[in-house]
């Protein structure tokens, strides 16, 4: 996870998996990430996988003041990004300083 001025981004590489198998959920200040990696179909017999398979979670606390309902995510080339906007008050501000 990272921070922008504007927002909190979250990237995950998820290798295979289709758009479908992966839910992206945000309550409170806690967003989940979860998903299904599937065995992909072969013809013959398999002798060795290296592939994983089977469902996969990531949890994450987001520091307060964030935009929940504005939360966007994208899926290219195995790498899921999500985008947290954060609120008014959760942005720095320079602030001058005059002399008395």
């Amino acid at each position: 996870m990272h921070e922008t001025d504007d927002s909190y981004v979250v990237e995950a590489e998820l290798p295979g998996i289709e758009r479908e198998d992966i839910d992206v959920e945000i309550s409170d200040r806690e967003l989940r990430i979860s998903g299904e990696y599937k065995e992909r179909e072969r013809e013959g017999v398999l002798r060795h996988s290296t592939r994983r398979v089977g469902h996969f979670a990531l949890q994450a606390l987001l520091p307060a003041g964030v935009k929940a309902d504005e939360v966007t995510a994208s899926l290219s080339d195995g790498v899921l990004t999500v985008t947290v906007p954060k609120a008014q008050a959760a942005k720095a501000h320079h602030v001058e300083i005059t002399q008395a």
